[in-house]
């Protein structure tokens, strides 16, 4: 079957071609990309210190902000305010999105980041229940739902940020950064919890130890700010908006992205919906699991918790690394099936009660993750084009986390409420395995190659030039007026 965009100037697909020059192969910065990937990755950091304190701090939020009633019940509704956010975040993938297509990544990342850092300093602030009654969930929601809307338009961008600076060799170590600052975030905001647990009484926590991760937020948003506001436009949007402007040519709506891009978009979400169920499961659900379900003492869970995602770290990178030596689709699939093996098994450790096998059975679910978060960043805007991959990116991976992976620990924790049955979190697993695996077999590998529609990317100008003697010549179009060269390359790019 013919791709839909063989067919349409703007992405890429040409009639008659000739010879790429060295000239017009993308020889990337090194510095800047260090740059790149670096206020990329804290962006994240900030994002998931963020929604995880939210996370590890559920049941305390529980009893500040709810009104007394069983610790079940008040768990569900902090779960259900932490779910609300994720229902507006396609909404911020809509606005965000197109804007990080029309005007630069740059732009829109540095404005996300002030409304996280907004958001999340905004609760710290809230009064409790006991003071301000049914004003203290509201004031909640309403702060969640701006840290909702900035994340909409982060990950997309961040990935895309990445993906465009990074050289072809080496765009999932550099995309596996993105993942290392998530689990940095994470291990931020849980070491901040307990250690506020081991130095607080449970009085003091309830009174204001709560609110102290949520107010260092403001100086994170700050330090993010300054990072991303000396970064430069990726090589292959300036390209890409100098020809446009050149050319005059309208951009691309989201018309032509459905038309176009309607089986990708299929593929992200299903790719998305694998991965966030897991992380979602493993890191924000597995801590309150322990305590409310199992009895678990709260810090102990936490610890464990914490030590899992510090070994995950120098692994997402090692994981970076064999997704672009072995190939993207290796990693993934090969998660996937290590879900459907191991989540009763798993789950069967954590249920044990006892620390070290709890601690191994957190560790296994642990090492499937890290094939997700070290190769999803490099695959995921691999899938799309130049003139829509912000918009496209944005808009299914919130699609997709809003309806299956935020909705995790809401979801999961209602159905053991209901079933009684623990071993829920494992069939949640497996399902979302098996979509995993189906989904992947409608994707092609892209390890080593360009993104599409763009030329090569590469370290050196001896790179470059060693590239075109050693290798099938890269063609671009001459004839098409629509698009500049840096988005009018045929690399045979995958469905």
């Amino acid at each position: 079957m013919q791709d839909p965009s063989s067919a349409h100037p703007h992405f890429g697909w040409f009639k008659r071609r000739r010879q790429m020059d060295v000239e017009e192969i993308t020889v990337v910065d090194k510095p800047m990309l260090r740059r790149a990937v670096g206020a990329a990755a804290l962006g994240n950091a900030m994002e998931w210190f963020d929604f995880g304190v939210y996370g590890y701090l559920a049941v305390t939020l529980g009893q500040v902000f709810f009104p007394a009633s069983n610790p079940t019940a008040q768990l569900i509704a902090t779960f259900a305010t932490f779910t609300v956010a994720f229902l507006v975040r396609p909404l911020g993938g809509l606005v965000f999105g197109p804007l990080g297509d029309r005007y630069g990544r740059q732009k829109v990342l540095a404005f996300t980041m002030i409304l996280m850092a907004l958001g999340t300093f905004s609760i710290g602030l809230i009064p409790s229940y006991e003071r301000i009654g049914i004003w203290a969930p509201v004031l909640l929601l309403l702060a969640r739902l701006v840290q909702g809307f900035s994340t909409g338009g982060e990950y997309g961008g961040a990935a895309t940020f990445i993906a465009e600076y990074a050289t072809d060799r080496n765009r999932g170590l550099m995309g596996s950064w993105l993942e290392f600052g998530t689990l940095g975030g994470y291990i931020a905001g849980a070491a901040t919890v307990t250690t506020l647990h081991l130095l607080l009484s449970s009085a003091q926590m309830l009174d204001w130890g709560w609110r102290i991760p949520f107010l260092v937020a403001g100086p994170l948003g700050l330090l993010g700010l300054y990072m991303r506001m000396r970064l430069e436009e990726t090589p292959a949007f300036r390209a890409y908006a100098e020809e446009a402007a050149k050319r005059d040519h309208e951009r691309p709506g989201l018309g032509e992205l459905l038309r176009v891009h309607g089986r990708q978009l299929l593929i992200c979400m299903g790719l998305v919906l694998v991965f966030n169920v897991t992380d979602y499961m493993l890191l924000t659900y597995m801590p309150s699991y322990l305590t409310v379900t199992l009895g678990y003492a709260e810090s102990k869970g936490l610890l464990l918790i914490i030590i899992v995602m510090l070994v995950m770290m120098p692994l997402n990178i090692v994981g970076g690394l064999f997704s672009d030596r072995l190939g993207r689709r290796p990693m993934i699939i090969g998660a996937c099936i290590a879900l459907l093996l191991l989540a009763i098994p798993c789950l069967l450790l954590v249920r044990s009660g006892e620390d070290g096998l709890i601690f191994l059975g957190l560790m296994l679910l642990g090492i499937a993750l890290v094939c997700f978060t070290s190769s999803m960043p490099s695959t995921l805007p691999a899938l799309f084009y130049t003139p829509v991959r912000y918009s496209a990116l944005s808009i299914t991976f919130n699609v997709s986390v809003s309806l299956f992976g935020g909705t995790t620990p809401l979801v999961t924790a209602w159905l053991v409420e209901r079933s009684g049955d623990p071993m829920v979190p494992a069939y949640y697993l497996m399902g979302a395995a098996v979509i995993g695996l189906v989904t992947m077999l409608f994707v092609r590998e892209t390890a080593g190659l360009p993104l599409r529609g763009s030329p090569p990317a590469v370290a050196s100008d001896q790179e470059a030039r060693a590239l075109l003697r050693g290798t099938t010549p890269v063609t671009v179009d001459a004839s098409v007026p629509s698009l500049q060269a840096a988005d009018s390359v045929d690399t045979a790019r995958p469905a």
